[in-house]
């Protein structure tokens, strides 16, 4: 294929629409979406509303009159939308990793005489260090094991308290099943934890079909809520109020403006608050969930394979001999929206496709990574972004002494 057949198919996209709906850069092929996403154009107006209107103006009459207190709640809904769960099942707060430590600390509590939590040797090191530091605070002979992602269903077993996986492998792309792993934890009497970080808004994901016990996710990726934006906790509605979770702060309690000097859990879902939302934040993620929100996930999903593939064909066909390996599935049904290939010098390979406007990301020890957000993403940036990673090669661009330094971020 020529470019001007992926420019072809860039015109029958149904989701070719939603791009315009972002701010891109001139001349730049952003594919690192599955770090940060994309800045939505209508975001720096719902933020600057929120600023002079409700903050300025309005001041703290806005917890009442715009309804800030309601909202960790009402974008926890919109997302529910999103990763197969219903109202009342996901609440916006804090980070990532705090939800974890949240839901892993109550699953735990909920599995007594169990000491084990298990996971995969490749998850995201972040959620490991959550459960090491758990494990150091509990004491009791609590373990952290940790199995390549083939031996999981065989780790399983009667001392199996909690199975903590991230659904999209974070390094290689590769999707765990949701639905047989979360049976199998179940069948030995545990409880499954999924981190939805790498796939909440680019795959059809379904909590509530595969019967899942809790899941945490970020909202800076595919979410494109911005740079440290807060993260969601999901806790299916058949758990909720089982055993609070540990971290009492005054917005999970259950009346915070009675100021009781006790604390008592709120019922559902908000009891996973625990300090003031960030409000200014909050709205940025909702502008950009209302946006995703316009897609149709199986289109999502479809775009997101057709990408991936198209990228890994055109790669292995132009840079052939040229040191990379695919270290992504090659069954499109296996891998989320990433590619990732492994080269000896891939920061410098990375640095150089920066400097030319490709932007993916290295990710150590040896891996370039790309990530497909199927809303800004075209078909013809594919093909460029292939022409430029083989020009970096066969010229050895990447050997230039300013692509060697490393930054703090990569």
């Amino acid at each position: 294929m020529q470019r001007e057949a992926f420019e072809a198919l860039d015109r029958i996209d149904p989701l070719a629409p939603l791009r315009d709906k972002f701010l891109l850069p001139p001349g730049v092929i952003y594919l690192d979406g599955n770090s940060l996403g994309a800045l939505p154009r209508s975001t720096a107006a719902r933020v600057s509303r929120v600023i002079e209107k409700e903050w300025g103006e309005d001041l703290i009459t806005s917890w009442n009159r715009h309804d800030w207190i309601a909202m960790p709640q009402r974008v926890g809904d919109k997302i529910a939308r999103l990763i197969g769960a219903n109202a009342g099942e996901v609440v916006v707060a804090e980070s990532t990793s705090i939800n974890l430590f949240k839901v892993l600390a109550a699953a735990l509590k909920m599995r007594p005489g169990r000491r084990v939590i298990l996971s995969e040797k490749e998850n995201f090191p972040t959620d490991l260090y959550i459960a090491e530091g758990l494990v150091d605070l509990l004491g009791q002979h609590y373990t952290l094991r940790l199995v390549a992602a083939d031996d999981l269903e065989q780790a399983l077993g009667a001392d199996t308290a909690v199975l903590m996986l991230t659904q999209v492998n974070f390094r290689t792309g590769a999707i765990h099943d949701m639905a047989a792993l979360t049976a199998a934890a179940q069948a030995a009497g545990a409880l499954a934890i999924w981190d939805l970080s790498h796939s909440a808004g680019v795959l059809p994901v379904n909590l509530d079909g595969a019967l899942a016990d809790f899941a945490i996710g970020c909202g800076y990726k595919y979410l494109n809520g911005g740079p440290g934006a807060p993260a969601f906790v999901y806790v299916a509605a058949r758990h909720q109020g089982q055993t609070p979770q540990p971290l009492f702060g005054w917005l999970g309690h259950a009346a915070p403006f009675e100021f009781a000097a006790s604390y008592r859990p709120a019922a559902g879902i908000r009891q996973h608050l625990v300090g003031t939302s960030s409000i200014l934040a909050l709205a940025a993620l909702e502008e950009a969930v209302d946006l995703l929100l316009q897609a149709d996930l199986a289109q999502l999903r479809a775009k997101s394979q057709a990408l991936t593939e198209a990228f890994i064909t055109l790669v292995e066909a132009r840079c052939a001999g040229l040191g990379l390996s695919l270290a992504t599935p090659r069954d499109p049904a296996r891998r989320g929206s990433q590619v990732s290939f492994a080269h000896e010098q891939s920061y410098a390979v990375m640095q150089a496709l920066i400097a030319r406007g490709v932007v993916g990301d290295f990710r150590a020890p040896d891996l370039l990574r790309f990530g497909f957000s199927p809303l800004y993403i075209r078909y013809v940036d594919v093909w460029d972004a292939a022409e430029t990673l083989r020009d970096v090669l066969v010229t050895g661009a990447w050997r230039r002494p300013e692509f060697q330094h490393r930054a703090a971020v990569t």
